[in-house]
């Protein structure tokens, strides 16, 4: 595994390059900050794929980084192996969105060690762009790197079924549903065809009901679509539904107080009294880490 470099960044995704550039993409559609604009293209071998991809995963080991008097995470270490999903469950504030970050290498930590495979960030806005129909905005990935318009159609079309997006590829963002707006975000960064996929409160904003729905949906398409999976989450039915292993953080500067190893097979029922005690075992110890 190669450690991620400084951030380089272009629009639609942003990239951050390493020396033989083995690149980093964030699937939104945001524009960089000045100065920060970058030529660097990404192979076609590694960004027009889906199904099984496999990689070395990621490993992390003590980072700190300082914001001014603050200072995010407490030194938290952790290791994900190929096709492992690991969820970090902590309050707002403890820094669980900075550690994707820098995974994905889209800043560093002051100290400590990041080493990760090339990563996809899905960040906790669906950040789908209004003027563009749901299956172009499953592909701007593939066209930043340089694939044809019809070509990037074709391979987001040929997931649409299985995503439950089908008869509405040409429906703009508005007059799609939260849970479809997030299927087609999480399409696109499934559609870089990066072996690591970090992926931030991926059903967060939506209803009390939907997220049940998209949590189950989304452990049927990583199913799928294997792939190694940080999932950052203040929901610990959500991590107990979908992770292999939970990270319970403590509030800022966020420490883990605790990691619960899960030996429950995929698809879970929510409802399940296994699933219902691994709950209230991240509630507890969250709980007193606080």
């Amino acid at each position: 595994m190669r450690a991620n470099s400084r951030v380089l960044a272009g629009w639609p995704a942003e990239i951050a390059p390493e020396k033989h550039p083995a690149l980093t993409l964030r699937t939104c559609g945001v524009m960089p900050a000045k100065g920060v604009m970058s030529s660097h293209s990404v192979p076609q071998a590694a960004s027009n794929r889906t199904g099984a991809v496999t990689g070395d995963g990621v490993l992390v080991t003590e980072p700190h980084k300082a914001f001014g008097d603050t200072r995010a995470l407490g030194g938290l270490s952790l290791r994900a192996t190929p096709h492992e999903i690991v969820a970090i469950v902590g309050p707002s504030g403890c820094g669980k969105s900075t550690l994707l970050e820098w995974v994905c290498g889209l800043q560093s930590p002051d100290v400590g060690v990041v080493s990760s495979d090339p990563a996809a960030l899905m960040p906790q806005r669906d950040a789908l762009l209004p003027w563009l129909s749901a299956l172009d905005n499953a592909g701007p990935i593939m066209r930043a790197n340089g694939i044809p318009r019809a070509e990037a159609r074709t391979a987001a079309q040929a997931h649409f079924d299985v995503f439950g997006l089908e008869g509405f590829e040409q429906a703009r963002p508005s007059e799609l549903s939260g849970g479809m707006r997030h299927r087609v975000a999480f399409l696109r960064t499934l559609l870089s065809g990066r072996p690591m996929l970090c992926l931030d409160e991926p059903v967060g904003a939506l209803d009390a009901i939907t997220p049940a729905q998209m949590q189950a949906w989304l452990a049927d398409a990583l199913t799928h679509e294997p792939r190694t999976v940080l999932l950052v989450t203040h929901d610990v039915e959500e991590a107990a539904v979908l992770a292999d292993r939970t990270r319970a953080v403590s509030g800022w500067p966020g420490r883990v107080v605790q990691t619960l190893e899960v030996e429950l097979r995929r698809p879970r029922d929510r409802l399940d009294s296994a699933v219902v005690e691994l709950r209230e075992r991240a509630l507890r110890a969250l709980g007193s880490g606080k």
